[in-house]
């Protein structure tokens, strides 16, 4: 498995993580301390904020509701911008609730800058 696509996984993976300590230490292994994320109108800028956004949505999609996030095997990076697609998927039945875009620019260091989120689907 390339580079890129082990980014990716790392990067869905961070969304079903259970322990919030490992989740606050995956955040920080990901973006740049001035990192940011959007999605929609919310954005969300550095660790902290960062910490937050993906704490919200593990516990409404897969806390409360059982999804889990799974990245599609279609990274591609050319030189710092990284694409992907991700699904949320179904606990009872395994299939696909959401499709979603990931854009991300990464900086030197291979830590995300900026991160672009687009819902296609769910």
């Amino acid at each position: 498995m390339n580079a890129t696509q082990q980014l990716a996984d790392r990067y869905a993976a961070l969304w079903n993580e259970a322990d919030a300590e490992r989740r606050r230490r995956a955040t920080a292994e990901l973006w740049s301390p001035t990192g940011v994320h959007f999605v929609k109108a919310r954005e969300a800028r550095g660790h902290e904020a960062l910490y937050e956004r993906v704490t919200s949505a593990y516990e409404k999609n897969v806390h409360e509701r059982g999804f889990r996030f799974r990245a599609c095997q279609d990274a591609q990076r050319l030189r710092n911008v990284v694409t992907f697609h991700w699904e949320m998927i179904r606990p009872d039945s395994g299939e696909v609730a959401a499709l979603g875009l990931e854009f991300m620019q990464l900086d030197d260091n291979g830590l995300i800058v900026a991160d672009y989120q687009f819902i296609v689907v769910g």
